[in-house]
């Protein structure tokens, strides 16, 4: 059985959960979580990955076991979700990493990359967006709406988006066989998603998301001047985020990898495998640090060789 460490640690005080596993000299990946869940997202993925990387998900504030203050004692934004990330990442003496992104965590990855661009040696986004291809309109125009105007009447356009209905849509749509998701992965995130203030918290992220477009001619422009390895391992049929924005990526980053797998938005829960052997070939072909085992292997082989 491979370890995963359950830990938290304190940021500006606040409690960051997190979970993690993997040999402490490895290459790091971060991964990053969307709405509506958590670390979670990830658990499965983790002890796959352990091999080859020290693999490391945070709960972003707000969600998961991470503190969830209120709108009155912190301002949900994603540049204060990145600030905080940045402070996790300090405190775990981490300085670079490859980032896996989904959802949310790509707009928090972004800003991350942004404003220390050497630190990030790789990018994997599975359904995290960079460019205006990849939103559905059906979708975000309630989230436009609200963030131009936070009037009753959007809000309430937007408060479904909180409840059983549309989390658990968020996870079977797109999958051929929603039988493969297990169910306790939305119940998990509805059991949080109702703490005290969180829906509040969770409506000022949505009418922030709007912040996150203009990020993306600058995010581009770093794809482009750093030449930083891409994955993009996308569930094509999503209806949040289209396989449009999977094929973006080519435009800014030529050698960029896509694989548009036959899943939804949470792609994890169905395709798992799938996702684990894609990340690991394209380690394998791309520039990224070796993991434990290679490097002993590499070792070894240059002893042998004299070198």
């Amino acid at each position: 059985m491979v370890a995963v460490h359950h830990r938290t640690v304190e940021v500006d005080d606040l409690t960051v959960f997190y979970r993690e596993s993997g040999a402490a000299n490895a290459p790091v990946l971060l991964l990053l979580h969307g709405y509506p869940t958590s670390s979670h997202m990830f658990r499965h993925l983790l002890p796959a990955l352990a091999d080859r990387f020290r693999v490391i998900a945070p709960d972003h504030i707000g969600f998961g076991r991470s503190s969830a203050p209120t709108t009155s004692q912190f301002s949900y934004t994603f540049d204060s979700l990145a600030a905080v990330t940045r402070g996790f990442l300090s405190r775990l003496g981490i300085t670079q990493y490859t980032v896996y992104v989904q959802d949310y965590g790509a707009p928090v990855a972004w800003r991350l990359a942004l404003a220390d661009p050497d630190a990030v040696t790789g990018v994997i986004s599975q359904n995290g967006n960079a460019y205006e291809e990849g939103f559905v309109p059906s979708f975000w125009k309630p989230i436009w709406d609200y963030a131009a105007d936070r009037s009753p009447q959007n809000e309430a356009a937007l408060r479904p988006a909180l409840e059983r209905e549309a989390v658990e849509w968020q996870y079977k749509h797109g999958v051929p066989d929603d039988s493969l998701i297990d169910p306790d992965a939305w119940e998990h995130d509805l059991t949080l998603l109702a703490r005290p203030g969180v829906d509040a918290a969770q409506l000022a992220l949505f009418a922030d998301y709007a912040s996150n477009r203009s990020l993306y001619p600058d995010v581009q422009a770093w794809l482009r001047s750093s030449g930083v390895p891409v994955l993009a391992v996308w569930g094509r049929n999503d209806e949040i985020f289209a396989a449009a924005g999977a094929e973006a990526f080519r435009r800014d980053s030529p050698h960029a990898e896509v694989r548009l797998l036959d899943g939804g938005h949470f792609l994890l829960e169905s395709h798992l495998d799938q996702v684990a052997d894609t990340i690991r070939g394209w380690a394998a072909r791309s520039s990224l640090p070796p993991g434990p085992a290679q490097s002993a292997a590499t070792t070894e082989h240059m002893f042998r060789a004299g070198q």
